[in-house]
């Protein structure tokens, strides 16, 4: 597989972006979840200068190019909730974000071990 780097990588901004697409649909890809959740799993993980606010804009991006399904659910704590789920759009754009992943972190980490 060949793949120009220049292409994926505009920008380290950019790359964390799609970066944090490919994990949120993992997470999501899992099970149905909300947005909260999905902070506080990436968090877990180790991410945990992400907030809401970087969250929000890329579950709006995803489900506007229908890589995502929503609905709307009561909550026990409040106000009603948007839960997420993977459409069948969204589980090929998975795939597709693990393979460019594998490629791509196993060039770099040939690379930092020369």
């Amino acid at each position: 597989m060949y793949c120009k780097v220049g292409d994926i990588v505009a920008n380290k901004t950019q790359l964390l972006k799609g970066i944090l697409e490919g994990c949120i649909l993992k997470i999501i890809n899992e099970k149905e979840t909300y947005g909260y959740e999905i902070v506080e799993k990436l968090k877990n993980y180790g991410l945990e200068d992400i907030s809401e606010g970087s969250i929000y804009p890329l579950l709006i991006r995803l489900e506007k190019n229908e890589f995502l399904n929503s609905t709307m659910k009561d909550s026990p704590f409040g106000p009603k909730r948007k839960y997420y789920s993977l459409s069948i759009k969204g589980k090929e754009e998975l795939e597709s974000f693990k393979g460019a992943w594998e490629y791509l972190s196993k060039v770099v980490s040939n690379i930092m071990e020369d």
